[in-house]
């Protein structure tokens, strides 16, 4: 009987952990639906002002405000890893932790690399990897809103322009739909020029009122804290559809294996009694001789 005892624990266990991992799957789908709406519509508007951001700033030099976007040579890199501050999100957090690890060994080696972590997960990783975490910032999904995120960017763009940083890249993922999620690198200081291709050669041509030089300098600092924000609304949007697919997953492994646990159960019960049987039948035969 201690084998159907083991066996009774274990159907408990897994049973127990069904629960768990159905009811964490039905809260990230809860949270992904709003995270969902707030990317989506986020997206048209910060695309748009970051075209206009490229644009603008490949016609102004450094006198007129384009300091963002201006080009030197790069001896200590800024990179902004945005994950998640909980697990149980399948390569989620792994996966901007490799992407992070693959630039630096094939574009910034030999480079001053600083992190700027939001998220807990990416901060714990690359610290044991031994580079230098210089800030962290768990806290913003608590109340995720622009204006948390804003202080962030003004402080990143204060370290560039001070030349504490001379390039800046944001590693997150970005949101596809609810069961895939793409790792993103992007590059966010100096501001990159527009990109065209061949055949599609232009570069959108403004009126400025009231002048370049005003609208430049209050363009480009709202246009990047827009796209850090974009960035991790993305990415909250992405952990919890990695979350959801993963609990999901998990719910049916653990519905698999209680169905296999039963059937041992059954099986070792049945022969139990069929011994049982045996040994009673045995004993009367035993009398009766």
């Amino acid at each position: 009987m201690g084998g159907l005892k083991e066996v009774r624990e274990r159907i408990t266990s897994v049973s127990s952990t069904r629960q768990i991992t159905s009811a964490m799957k039905m809260v990230s789908a809860a949270k992904l639906r709003r995270a969902q709406d707030a990317v989506t519509r986020m997206r048209p508007y910060a695309s748009k002002l970051k075209e206009i951001l490229e644009n603008v700033s490949s016609t102004v030099d450094a006198s007129d405000g384009g300091v963002y976007a201006s080009e030197r040579e790069v001896k200590t890199v800024l990179i902004v890893a945005v994950s998640s501050n909980r697990g149980l999100c399948g390569g989620f957090n792994a996966n901007v932790s490799k992407a992070i690890l693959k630039a630096i060994d094939e574009d910034f080696a030999g480079k001053d690399i600083k992190v700027l972590a939001i998220g807990k997960k990416s901060a714990e990783f690359l610290t044991r990897r031994g580079l230098e975490v210089i800030e962290t910032h768990n806290d913003v999904f608590d109340a995720l809103n622009f204006e948390v995120i804003a202080p962030i960017a003004e402080g990143i763009m204060k370290g560039f322009v001070d030349g504490t940083y001379d390039r800046v890249e944001i590693f997150y993922n970005e949101f596809i739909n609810a069961a895939s999620q793409t790792t993103v690198r992007e590059q966010f200081l100096p501001v990159a020029p527009p990109q065209h291709s061949s055949d599609s050669k232009r570069t959108t041509d403004y009126i400025f009122e009231p002048s370049k030089t005003e609208i430049v300098l209050d363009l480009i600092p709202r246009s990047l804290k827009t796209q850090l924000y974009k960035s991790v609304l993305d990415s909250l949007a992405s952990e919890h559809g990695a979350r959801m697919t993963a609990m999901h997953k998990a719910t049916d492994n653990a519905t698999e294996m209680l169905k296999q646990l039963k059937l041992t159960y059954n099986k070792a019960r049945q022969a139990s009694i069929t011994n049982e049987i045996l040994e009673i039948v045995g004993g009367a035969a035993a009398l009766e001789g």
